[in-house]
């Protein structure tokens, strides 16, 4: 596990802001009769008047700037021609790089009218988010933040997926160590302060199991049920996570609607 400067950490926080302000320019966008392409492009557009890069495009053959994954697909859905819906869900994932270092947010958004029951998982996988904030302090284990997630939404009848897991960020977008959504408290490596870490809550309505689409990215539930996911970038510190990144802009540009 790689430890922080100051000076480093004030690079990722400008990362983190630079993605967390183009979710929100995404928020503007997102409605029924908007292709998921459009959604793209203007990420795109954003970050790199920024003076940043697009994060994903490119990694790993990743043909675009987000993630943008629908109703039953959990993460690493392509944007396409795909038209959004009255009651869909839409998970946007953004990553961005500047100055060496990375950014990496997401959230999953309401499109015109949600089921109520929907909208519960989205309220509630964010909740669990901001309940593993609480236990990314200097001390604590990997397996603390893990078990907040894993215990507060399978109490509501919620399933956490195993095969894919939060992280380290820096210079890499993936690095150690893993932030597993499950896990027991007091299990794991122990957390030092400067560690920067992504949190990211994929939760599942129905089961846990999910599978990959044929176009080798897109991860879907294996039973089609809806899933959540919601990811802030933080650092470890003595008494308190500094959180790099923010849902802030998005709820500004959301208002009353707000997850």
């Amino acid at each position: 596990m790689e430890i922080r400067s100051a000076e480093e950490i004030e690079i990722l926080r400008e990362n983190a802001i630079i993605v967390s302000k183009t979710l929100a320019e995404v928020a503007r966008l997102i409605k029924p009769g908007v292709k998921t392409i459009t959604l793209d492009k203007i990420a795109e557009e954003f970050i790199r008047a920024e003076g940043a890069v697009p994060g994903f495009k490119g990694y790993r053959g990743f043909p675009a700037t987000l993630c943008v994954s629908v109703n039953d697909e959990v993460v690493h859905g392509i944007p396409g021609e795909r038209v959004l819906i009255n009651g869909d869900i839409v998970s946007i994932d953004c990553g961005c790089q500047k100055y060496g270092f990375f950014g990496d947010s997401a959230y999953t958004f309401p499109v015109g009218e949600v089921d109520p029951d929907v909208r519960n998982l989205l309220m509630r996988t964010k909740d669990s988010l901001f309940r593993a904030l609480e236990m990314a302090v200097a001390g604590r284990r990997v397996g603390d933040i893990s078990s907040a997630v894993q215990e507060y939404v399978e109490s509501l009848g919620y399933s956490v997926v195993r095969e894919l897991v939060g992280h380290g960020i820096g210079r890499q977008l993936h690095q150690k160590p893993d932030i597993p959504n499950y896990g027991r408290r007091g299990s794991g490596a122990k957390l030092p302060a400067g560690l920067t870490i992504c949190i990211e809550p994929m939760i599942n309505m129905g089961a846990k199991n999910v599978v990959q689409s044929q176009d080798g990215w897109t991860i879907r539930t294996a039973d089609r049920m809806p899933s959540a996911h919601f990811e802030l970038t933080v650092a470890v510190q003595k008494e308190k996570a500094d959180v790099l990144s923010t849902f802030r802009y998005i709820e500004e540009v959301l208002g009353p609607s707000t997850i």
